[in-house]
């Protein structure tokens, strides 16, 4: 390079290095644009979601005269809690039902499922994914349709309408979803290597099973019980159908405390809240489980 050479490649260079800021200022800029309007539209969706609550959670503690159309957007002028009180009375035998309808039918289609989706992941008998597709089946028939037919097949048992009844139905609809989840789960998740190793230790399939791939099951776990106690506690067709008023679930007490030729309203609302705290607490304490379980069995390794 000769001696006139150097200034000018000293010049570009230099031209070079003020370039740079000036793009990253431009890319700086475009990311504070693109998250400022990311803020916005989740603070919209925040509030589209929470105005209804709101509605809910102030009716609750209003007085009769305070519950009209014209004031459902204003605060209480006399805050009260005999809403609650009265919702809990009227909610309280239907809340004990369903804690005995929805642990149970949780738990139960949850190991099934369990023990079928891990069968159908590892054990390729003849006709595996035949069982599979047959399984799988069931989570596109409405209950709608079978509605009528399943009372009457019941009752032909001579299977007492109640809690029972609902117990039943719950784990044979839970049993496709539960086993579709858990098939897939095993099928991603759990290494080929394990179940190899547990059949040259000379462990069987029903050992395998309790003994090595339960306990590692928890994820799985996890997702199904959300999945069917938060079903089985919101489910009302099953339970118009299958029980009665004075044993029937939380939803058929919910439907009642809004009956009548006088609603009351805040009773109605605050109800509504008592009836959703236990799903609630189910979400808060496995929620940080759930999505990791769900992923889990969605992706390979």
């Amino acid at each position: 390079m000769t001696v006139a050479e150097a200034p000018a490649a000293t010049g570009k260079a230099a031209a070079a290095i003020s370039q740079k800021p000036q793009r990253s200022t431009i890319s700086d800029g475009s990311t504070r644009r693109s998250r400022t309007v990311r803020y916005v539209l989740l603070l919209l969706f925040l509030l589209f979601v929470l105005t209804p609550v709101y509605v809910v959670v102030i009716t609750s503690f209003k007085t009769s005269s305070d519950t009209t159309a014209a004031a459902q957007w204003s605060l209480p002028e006399t805050w009260t809690l005999e809403p609650w009180r009265k919702a809990w009375d009227v909610l309280q035998p239907y809340m004990v039902r369903s804690l005995s309808l929805a642990i149970p039918a949780a738990v139960i289609s949850s190991l099934i499922g369990s023990a079928n989706g891990f069968v159908l992941a590892r054990w390729r008998f003849p006709g595996s994914n035949l069982v599979f597709a047959l399984i799988l089946f069931g989570m596109f028939i409405p209950y709608q349709a079978v509605m009528l037919p399943l009372r009457q097949t019941f009752q032909d048992l001579d299977v007492t309408r109640g809690v029972p009844t609902l117990i039943i139905a719950h784990v044979i609809y839970g049993l496709p979803i539960c086993t579709l989840i858990f098939r897939n789960y095993y099928a991603t998740v759990v290494p080929n290597e394990i179940i190899e190793s547990a059949r040259v230790d000379g462990a069987g399939l029903v050992q395998t099973y309790l003994r090595i791939i339960l306990p590692i099951s928890i994820s799985g776990f996890v997702v199904t019980l959300i999945w069917q106690f938060t079903s089985v506690w919101n489910d009302f067709l099953f339970a118009l159908f299958l029980t009665q008023q004075n044993n029937g679930p939380v939803t058929l007490g919910l439907a009642a405390l809004s009956g009548g030729q006088k609603v009351d309203y805040a009773a109605s609302m605050a109800g509504a809240l008592i009836t959703s705290f236990p799903t609630l607490l189910v979400y808060i304490l496995l929620g940080r489980w759930f999505i990791g379980g769900l992923m889990a069995g969605a992706l390979k390794g």
